[in-house]
């Protein structure tokens, strides 16, 4: 391939993919925010996924219609399943979301969704990457906690720029190199500021930590870090720090450190990949949930795989249910049922750690998913 070939699509590529962005980020500047309070009754979808999601998301559901049958019964609140988010209708459309299927997940207020596996070599983009963009759900939050050791992390990663926006849609030049694309807005980094801020005024944090590489990113994490720092002056009694990533990577292993922090606001890989370490801090990444919030949707999810394996093994019905349960407390307390929310913390706490503790072994020497969902029914 002749280098004046080469040099001429990639600024063709390169420009349409500016193009796109300039008009997102646009967009971005016209916002309109959903008041749950205002609606007479609030849609939740469930979607399972792929391998273990079914299973664990239809407990899920089993819980919450338990828990919110004075609501449902009164027609305020809808439980509804979405079918079609599976790699095998993904795979026959050629699309992370199939249409139809997205277009039932548009009617509702709120998902509670399962894990969905990502099909390798084909170039299709995560149904979690489309789902964030396609929703707007620019706010993904993760919070961990770990009494006994003072740990009370609440973690805001910006959920629809960075590497992932252009993730699958890179330029290739065949045999010789490759290029990916990170995408830093000013209005998207701004939100995600704000509502790291807004969370630590709301709940009396003092202390905000802004995580980058910004002393490699020129461009993209500097223009992060700066932002964050002047939404910081609009709230004067919360303190802001800023770490790189790779040693606040380390700064969550030092048990001499680490419960100083509180919360933290990071652009999306970063966010990506220090979530998972907190949440295995906090007990591993099958018990933790996270919340994908836009200004008009949200969706609330286990952050762990679709575990094909288990599936491959007949071990399925072993699943923990315990994170996507964890993801419906978030889910509860972002529709304002924080009762319920509260209700159901406590009996997961009860059934995970606590008095009714629930042996899960993810094999048949432990107990299946439907029996933790009837232990967590029992203690609510």
């Amino acid at each position: 391939m002749e280098k004046e070939k080469i040099l001429n699509d990639a600024c063709d590529h390169f420009r349409a993919l500016v193009s796109e962005q300039l008009d997102r980020a646009e967009k971005l500047k016209n916002r309109e925010i959903l008041d749950y309070e205002k609606l007479d009754r609030i849609i939740i979808g469930f979607c399972g996924g792929d391998g273990i999601g079914p299973i664990i998301t239809h407990e899920a559901m089993r819980v919450l219609e338990e828990l919110l049958k004075d609501r449902i019964n009164a027609g305020k609140v809808e439980l509804r399943p979405i079918e079609g988010l599976t790699i095998e209708n993904r795979k026959a459309v050629g699309k992370a979301i199939p249409d139809d299927t997205l277009s039932e997940i548009k009617k509702c207020h709120v998902i509670l969704k399962g894990p969905t596996e990502t099909p390798h070599g084909t170039g299709m983009e995560s149904a979690n990457v489309a789902m964030r963009r396609e929703l707007d759900l620019y706010a993904n939050v993760r919070p961990v906690k770990v009494p006994e050791e003072n740990i009370d992390w609440t973690f805001f990663r910006e959920n629809t720029e960075g590497e992932y926006v252009l993730g699958s849609r890179g330029f290739d030049v065949p045999d010789t190199l490759a290029f990916d694309f990170k995408v830093t807005t000013d209005e998207g980094t701004r939100r995600i500021a704000r509502a790291a801020f807004e969370f630590a005024r709301k709940t009396g944090k003092t202390n905000v930590s802004v995580v980058t590489k910004a002393n490699i990113m020129k461009k993209t994490d500097a223009k992060f870090s700066a932002i964050c720092r002047e939404i910081a002056k609009d709230y004067p009694g919360i303190t802001v720090d800023d770490w790189y990533i790779d040693i606040m990577t380390a700064n969550l292993l030092n048990k001499n450190r680490r419960s100083q922090f509180q919360v933290f606001v990071l652009p999306n890989l970063y966010g990506d990949i220090i979530t998972d370490e907190a949440a295995e801090i906090g007990g591993g990444v099958g018990t933790a949930g996270s919340a994908n919030i836009g200004d008009r949707y949200a969706m609330f999810e286990a952050i762990h795989g679709s575990a094909p394996r288990m599936i491959e093994r007949g071990h399925g019905a072993y699943a923990n249910p315990a994170s996507i349960m964890r993801a419906g407390v978030l889910m509860l307390n972002h529709i304002g049922f924080t009762s319920e929310a509260d209700r159901l913390s406590s009996a997961l706490d009860k059934c995970t750690t606590g008095s009714g503790k629930v042996i899960m072994t993810g094999r048949p020497d432990g107990a299946t998913a439907k029996e933790f969902a009837e232990a967590v029914m029992k203690e609510m």
